[in-house]
């Protein structure tokens, strides 16, 4: 790729994600005089996000989109000016409003958070690709944001690093989300898989055979996202209390 397409790339993507920016942080439109309109931009979200979860995400197209809520193609135009701005719009539909999260501390309110991302993105895990493509953030997943920026309030961490454990809580989200096939869990779908391997090279593969036969026998283990939860929260405990040891000069 020569020096100038990589630039044209890199320039048609700062224009896609400025188009996207303008249709989701928009001010709500003034009612005109007229006839109302047939759809507005939540049904076409809508219509958008049911083809996803049914056909997956490489289905939406403004036209599959279009015959999903009967009218012409063209329509959509009205509202929507490109496929980038349909993505940014029905990626900040799915995550929706944060709901209320109770805890005592920082730690459960975190855990409340990022168990709330996972429940909002499971059921459409072809989100996870949209959440990972470089975007603009909408209001919705701002608010998202803000929540958990809002329960760290009172730890001595910067606010770097405020954001780089939420990149770490999201990342294990969406990792464990991709992993998901159906309603089988990773490391049972994974345990399936070897199953038959492990049954003839256990002898190879000692600590992977026992690891998976404790696990097959443990209907009380942990699960992966409350497992990797905790683990990430012990790290920033452990830091916190460093800390907070410095600063009392002990």
């Amino acid at each position: 790729m020569t020096d100038r397409a990589r630039t044209d790339v890199v320039v048609a993507a700062a224009d896609s994600r400025a188009d996207a920016s303008r249709i989701l942080w928009a001010q709500p439109a003034q009612r005109t005089r007229g006839p109302r309109p047939r759809h507005s931009l939540d049904d076409i979200a809508a219509a958008a996000i049911t083809v996803a979860d049914d056909e997956g995400l490489d289905a939406v197209t403004m036209q599959r989109v279009a015959e999903r809520l009967g009218v012409a193609k063209m329509a959509l135009y009205r509202y929507v000016s490109s496929r980038a701005e349909l993505d940014a719009v029905i990626l900040d539909r799915v995550l929706g409003e944060p709901e209320e999260i109770d805890g005592a501390d920082w730690r459960a309110l975190l855990t409340g958070w990022t168990t709330a991302i996972y429940s909002r993105v499971l059921p459409h895990s072809w989100s996870v690709e949209l959440a990972q493509r470089p975007h603009t953030p909408g209001p919705r997943e701002l608010t998202w944001f803000e929540a958990g920026l809002g329960a760290m309030s009172a730890l001595p961490l910067r606010g770097s690093e405020k954001l780089d454990l939420l990149a770490l809580l999201v990342g294990h989200v969406m990792s464990l989300v991709r992993q998901r096939t159906g309603t089988t869990a990773p490391e049972e779908s994974l345990a399936t898989g070897l199953a038959p391997i492990l049954a003839t090279h256990a002898d190879d593969y000692p600590h992977t055979a026992a690891a998976f036969a404790e696990t097959a026998h443990n209907s009380a283990r942990d699960n992966a996202l409350s497992f990797g939860i905790e683990r990430v929260l012990d790290g920033i405990s452990a830091l916190v209390t460093e800390r907070d040891a410095s600063s009392l000069g002990t």
